[in-house]
Order: structure tokens, then C-alpha cells, then sequence
């Protein structure tokens, strides 16, 4: 091995859409990988989480020590953190979150004595006409410039890649509307960028004297319309030509609206790439190709692609798992802070002619495609009264079919812990007033048969949320039997005894 891939490499952001993907790119190259996020247990589980060469720190960019601290013993950095994230209680302001953070790096990077740092921003003409995220990209990168750190700065449009939330808007849009009434950016000119093409460009320009104290700008092959890029969509989706209405009334708030009811992407997501839209990202210079030769991927096929992954649980990261996971500390039930409050909860067992590992497969397939085993309608109409009052929505989506691990996204649930065969709990991400949590536990009872428990608590937020909570307990009462029936139909196992009552958590105070 090298005695340069012996030194760590430091990925900010390694938990993200991007970073995810670039971390096991990293480990494969045979380089030593410091992946830093702000929640490490969202990389515990990751494929690569066993590899000698990768190494979890948990880091908050906001956080000048814990960011010294990451940066100390490494060579080179990766930057792609960014502050516009799904996090339903971020404030809008990610500007002077992005400006802080970066200065915070540059501090950090001098002081580790870094080499290099390589940074993913975004393209766009720095004018008055500039959406606030593309600005925000921009100032980042002139930040990160002012170190005495080479710093390579690659500039790209939109990513093409099954999980990346420019993506999802594009395949939501076309594959929900056959007529689309749009605004007037459908006609801007765009130059998008495979995540493959993305990937080589980053890792190329690590230790590449060509690219120290350089910005590219980068995109694929193709210069085209957002309209034309949806009919390119439908063609290799297998649907029907799109009918594009361009309208002048939507305005890009108008249009972060229209693109959070009718797709998973929140608002906080929608907003400022919806503003971004109506500027033409479009490469200025090509001099990257020449630097870091690759074949770039075309968007038909970098759709294509996205398609083939798309639902097959290979994609390993995804926009809506990104950002960062707050466990509520109500749910530990260790914190006085909460000891005299009031947390609600219901609670049904069912005792099964069948093991706790026959049983969990179906646990740990809830929600998606599978749906929640009972009532799906009324689900579907929860995510949809959701999505009217600003909430993310019953998004029918998980990352895999299959697998569940920590910070996964379930419909509009959060998974905030699981542990194979015996427990998984969700914290609900709709709009309430309070907080919920959705819990399965599962027990042996002998060497054949099993327990399996079904808890909701909740945590009200003043008088509505009692209200709340007490206006709906005789619905969530038959609600959750039917579940844990519906669970044990789809497991095959004969119930032995239950829906019954299940006793209450000792360790909080419940009511």
C-alpha cells in the first residue's frame, strides 16, 4: 500500500446523499477513511462499517473543537456538508449556518496542518438573479478559499443519481402528473451530472497537482431543458409523453409549494432548490475533462441507471435519510427533565405459535411497498391531511425493502433504534402537536413460540396535545389490534392468545 493511502482522509458529510457513496469509493481505492458525522450510529450500519480502513467520528462543523479534532491526524478533507437538509425543525436560515461552518473549517484545517480540501458546490453566475442556495454554494467555496489550504472546488448542477433529492423531484412530477402545469424555469437551460461522473471527479482530484487551488465547474454531456429532460424521464420510465404547460404566475415559492404537495421533498428541501431552478447552471469551462479524464455518463443514461437501482434496495444513501437524527430524550426514559410530565401510551401483545426470527422479517418490511398491515386508507389519508398542513407526508418510500437501520426514513416515520430480532422503535415525523414514537418488541416464549409487543407513547405539547392524544385513543385502540393481526396473518403464525393489553413501561412516568 501506498504510504499516502496510510493517512487518514477526512469525509465531512459522510452520511449524506453523496458522501455515503463516495466513503465506500474511498475504502475501495484502499485509503484510510475518517467518515465524520453528526450522528455516527447512521454509519455503524453501513456496509462498509467493518472495513479495517474506516473509522466513525462523530462531529458537528458548528462545533470549532469537535472539528479540530476531526482534522487532526488527516491529510486531506472532503467537504460536502450543507445545512439545507429534511429536518422538520431547522429554521430556514442554512445561509449563515453554511458561512459559519466553512470558516470554522478553514480554522481547522490550518490548524491540522491539512494538504488539501476538496469541496462540491454548485453552479451559477454570482449575479443579483442567483437563488440564495446557489449563492450560498458559492460564498462557501470563496470562505474555504481564503485558508492557506489548496482548495479544489468543483461546481455542479443538478446530480442524476436514484436518491438524490434533484432526482426525486424529477421522478415524482413526471411519473404523478401526465399533464404538468409548470412554471417558466421548465425552459431553463441545465447541465446535469451523473452521481457516477460526480464520484470520479471527486476522488480524482485528491493529491492531483492539477486540481490544488483550482475551481471546475463540472456536468455531463448534455446541455438541455428541464422540459426536455422530463420527456427523456417518461421515455425511459415507460410512460407516455408528458404534457408541458408552462404558466408565468408560478413563482419559485409558488413552485416549492407545488413541488412539496405533489412529491416526498419536504419543503425545507423544495424551497430553495425550486429557486435555483429558474437560473440557467450551465458549464463555463470544461478544463476539468482534461485534468481528470472519465466517460461521461449521458442523462438518458444516467436515468437509465438510477431506474435499474431504483426499488431494489441497492441505493445506500438517500436525500431523506440525510441530515441529522434527534432522538428525543423523553424516549430514553432516564431524563428528569421529563419525570413529572405526562407521556401517553397504548399498548396490545399477541402471543404466536411461531419464533421471534420468523416474525421479524415482517417488522422489519413495515411501511413501503408493504404498507402498515392494517387500514392503509387511513394512512394514506393521515400522510395526506399531513402534507395540507406543511408535514413531509405519507411518502410511501423506505431505502430498502428489506433492511432497516438507524435513521432510515419509513413513510414518514424515522427509525431511532432497531436491533434484529427483538426491537424496533420509529419516531413519527408528521405534523402534531407533540411527539410519537411507534415501538415492536418482540420476545421468546419457549423454544417455538414468541411475544410480540406494540407500543405507541406519546409526548403532548400543552392542551392540544392532550387533547390530541385523548380525542383519538378509542381509534388508536382498534387501530393497533388490527395491526398486530394484521402482522400475524402476513407472518403465517397462529395466535395463540391476544390482541390483549400489554403492561406499561416501568421506567417512565405514563398516564
Amino acid at each position: 500500500m501506498d504510504q499516502a493511502q496510510t493517512q487518514k482522509l477526512l469525509v465531512l458529510g459522510a452520511s449524506g446523499y453523496v458522501g455515503g457513496r463516495l466513503v465506500p469509493l474511498l475504502l475501495e481505492k484502499g485509503f484510510q477513511v475518517r467518515a465524520a458525522a453528526r450522528n455516527t450510529d447512521k454509519l455503524s450500519c453501513r456496509d462498509y462499517a467493518s472495513h479495517p480502513g474506516f473509522e466513525p467520528f462523530r462531529v458537528d462543523v458548528m462545533d470549532q473543537d469537535s472539528l479540530d479534532k476531526a482534522c487532526q491526524g488527516c491529510r486531506a478533507a472532503f467537504y460536502l456538508v450543507h445545512s439545507m437538509g429534511p429536518d422538520k425543525d431547522k429554521k430556514s436560515d442554512f445561509e449563515s449556518r453554511d458561512r459559519q461552518a466553512a470558516r470554522n473549517m478553514v480554522t481547522a484545517s490550518e490548524k491540522a496542518g491539512l494538504k488539501q480540501i476538496i469541496y462540491l458546490g454548485g453552479l451559477g453566475e454570482d449575479d443579483e438573479d442567483l437563488s440564495h442556495h446557489l449563492k450560498s454554494r458559492l460564498e462557501v467555496g470563496r470562505i474555504l478559499q481564503e485558508s492557506s489550504v489548496p482548495l479544489t472546488f468543483l461546481k455542479a448542477a443538478m446530480i442524476l443519481g436514484s436518491g438524490s433529492a434533484s432526482f426525486e423531484i424529477m421522478r415524482y412530477l413526471v411519473e404523478r402528473l401526465p399533464v404538468m402545469i409548470t412554471p417558466t424555469w421548465v425552459h431553463t437551460d441545465c447541465q446535469p451530472i451523473a452521481i457516477t461522473n460526480v464520484l470520479g471527479y471527486l476522488a480524482g482530484s485528491l493529491d492531483n497537482p492539477d486540481a490544488m487551488g483550482k475551481s471546475f465547474d463540472i456536468g455531463g454531456p448534455d446541455i438541455l431543458s428541464y422540459a426536455k429532460l422530463f420527456q427523456i424521464y417518461a421515455r425511459e420510465a415507460g410512460l407516455a409523453p408528458r404534457l408541458i404547460v408552462p404558466v408565468p404566475v408560478l413563482s419559485p415559492t409558488l413552485s416549492s409549494y407545488w413541488i412539496h404537495l405533489v412529491t416526498p421533498v419536504p419543503a425545507s428541501i423544495a424551497a430553495p432548490l425550486a429557486q435555483g431552478l429558474k437560473n440557467t447552471v450551465v458549464c463555463r469551462e470544461n478544463t476539468i475533462r482534461e485534468v481528470i479524464p472519465q466517460e461521461l455518463v449521458s442523462c438518458r443514461e444516467a436515468i437509465k441507471r438510477a431506474l435499474e437501482h431504483s426499488g431494489r434496495d441497492r441505493d445506500s444513501t438517500c436525500w431523506r435519510d440525510a441530515g441529522e437524527v434527534s432522538v428525543p430524550e423523553w424516549t430514553t426514559c432516564s431524563d428528569s427533565r421529563y419525570a413529572g410530565g405526562s407521556i401517553y401510551e397504548i399498548a396490545y401483545q399477541v402471543h404466536l405459535g411461531t419464533p421471534p426470527e420468523k416474525v421479524w422479517p415482517v417488522i422489519e418490511g413495515i411501511g413501503g411497498e408493504n404498507g402498515w398491515y392494517y387500514a392503509n386508507a387511513l394512512w394514506r389519508l393521515r400522510g395526506l391531511a399531513d402534507k395540507i398542513m406543511g408535514g413531509s407526508g405519507y411518502r410511501k418510500g423506505r431505502r430498502s425493502r428489506e433492511e432497516l437501520r438507524f435513521g432510515d426514513t419509513v413513510d414518514f416515520w424515522k427509525v431511532i433504534q432497531v436491533q434484529k430480532n427483538e426491537h424496533l422503535k420509529l419516531l413519527a415525523e408528521m405534523k402534531m402537536p407533540g411527539e410519537a414514537t411507534l415501538e415492536f418488541e418482540l420476545q421468546p416464549e419457549g423454544t417455538s413460540q414468541s411475544i410480540l409487543v406494540q407500543r405507541t407513547r406519546f409526548y403532548p405539547r400543552g392542551l392540544p396535545g392532550i387533547a390530541y392524544w385523548k380525542s383519538l385513543v378509542p381509534f388508536h385502540n382498534q387501530l393497533f389490534k388490527g395491526m398486530l393481526r394484521g402482522i400475524s396473518r402476513k407472518t403465517g403464525a397462529r395466535i395463540i392468545k391476544g390482541p390483549i393489553r400489554a403492561g406499561k413501561k416501568d421506567s417512565c412516568r405514563i398516564q
